[in-house]
């Protein structure tokens, strides 16, 4: 069988890094093992056509132009489409809301060659919910139509699956979860834990990608436990945007001086890094897996990961750790609900919340993080609430101003 594996970004001839190339240089490794002819496809700023020692090849093609086009390389077009296409070959698009990937399938089709699509995160709700302005017109338009023409969807975790038909696709779904590559296992003599009494040590290892990584809510949690546990916290991993952010929200909450924020190593591996916490957090709103928490259980540390992410339910069944459903703290009671249906696939709801007297800014948090329970578990995303204020005993109104004093004498 002829396999090829698309992902534009893939590292030719160097150290696959991210968790993308990583798993694509996995796949295409075992399948190699397996028999499998594979190769990956990619796009460089020169071409290269090399022998990998894993068994598989790579196929590189220069792109001069920018990489977020809705065009190919020179050269590659042709290498995937030839006359009359092999009756065998099939093709692994990697990547979401990417107009190569798009561009790619459309390639594929004029010969008649087969592709699955790969889009390792999930089409959860809050995926469109950020840059919605950009993503659901893309939907509609291209990613829609691409995944409805594969073969199949390859997907982290059944529940993905849902998701898709849940925006109406029927395209058949498989489930391939992640692996890690057996060298990276570390022996059990190098794994260390602290002393008794030494504070602990929480790590975050990943992107910084604050909306898809959840790190705005790590930060906030850490707040707490910070008052309490004198705990440190490390978040390390490239920096998609947003590490100038987490730095001024961590000022603002004081907790600056006991959260650090590295570059990534790549020249340790995961097990290896993490090997010095105690803790491993995966806060994500969304997560196709969670190749980072696999790697921590190899290094042994305990997991507090999201049950948004497709590892959540080994972490459960291996007693690593904890599994966090999302839920929003603050709310006392919830009433008066009431949903109904705006279209075939579209709800709207209207309630209640009780919550204690606080300010502005801190209900706004919590309106948001109910938004987003509502969005990611049931599909709402029109809302209506209104807030209740209560208090807690003992501490009546006591954000309420002072009352005025006389200036009379």
């Amino acid at each position: 069988m002829q396999l090829a594996i698309y992902l534009r970004h893939f590292p030719a001839g160097g150290k696959p890094i991210n968790g993308t190339s990583v798993a694509v240089a996995g796949l295409a490794s075992g399948l190699a093992e397996n028999g499998v002819r594979a190769t990956v496809l990619c796009e460089g700023d020169a071409r290269r056509s090399l022998n990998g020692a894993q068994g598989y090849a790579v196929e590189c093609f220069e792109q001069r132009g920018p990489r977020g086009r809705f065009s190919l390389a020179p050269g590659l077009a042709d290498y995937v489409s030839p006359q009359p296409a092999p009756r065998n070959a099939l093709c692994l698009l990697n990547g979401m809301f990417h107009p190569g990937v798009y561009a790619m399938s459309r390639c594929l089709r004029r010969p008649g060659v087969r592709y699955v699509a790969v889009p390792h995160d999930p089409y959860d709700p809050e995926v469109f919910r950020h840059n919605a302005h950009l993503k659901w017109p893309y939907w509609y338009l291209f990613e829609r139509r691409m995944l409805a023409q594969a073969g199949a969807v390859q997907v982290l975790d059944a529940r993905h699956g849902e998701r898709l038909r849940r925006l109406g696709l029927r395209t058949p779904v498989i489930e391939t979860e992640n692996g890690v590559d057996p060298e990276c296992v570390p022996s059990e003599s190098r794994l260390r834990w602290r002393g008794a009494g030494s504070p602990a040590r929480i790590a975050f290892l990943g992107r910084l990608d604050a909306h898809n990584k959840g790190l705005d809510i790590l930060l906030e949690a850490f707040a707490r436990l910070r008052t309490r546990e004198g705990a440190r916290l490390t978040l390390q991993g490239p920096d998609w945007g947003d590490r100038a952010a987490l730095e001024r929200q961590a000022r603002r909450a004081g907790i600056a001086d006991a959260v650090e924020l590295l570059a990534p190593d790549y020249e340790r591996s995961s097990p290896e890094i993490l090997a010095a916490h105690d803790v491993f957090c995966l806060p994500s709103r969304f997560e196709g897996f969670g190749l980072a928490a696999l790697e921590a259980m190899l290094a042994a540390r305990v997991l507090l990961v999201s049950e948004r992410a497709g590892i959540a339910r080994h972490v459960a069944a291996s007693g690593c750790g904890v599994a966090v459903a999302p839920t929003v703290e603050g709310v006392r009671e919830v009433h008066d609900v009431h949903i109904w249906s705006l279209g075939s696939d579209t709800r709207a709801l209207a309630c209640h919340v009780r919550i204690l007297d606080m300010p502005t800014s801190e209900s706004e948090t919590i309106c948001r993080r109910i938004n987003e329970v509502l969005g990611a578990q049931f599909d709402i995303r029109h809302t209506t609430i209104q807030f209740e204020h209560t208090h807690a005993p003992g501490d009546f109104h006591r954000y309420m101003p002072e009352p005025a004093t006389s200036k009379k004498q």
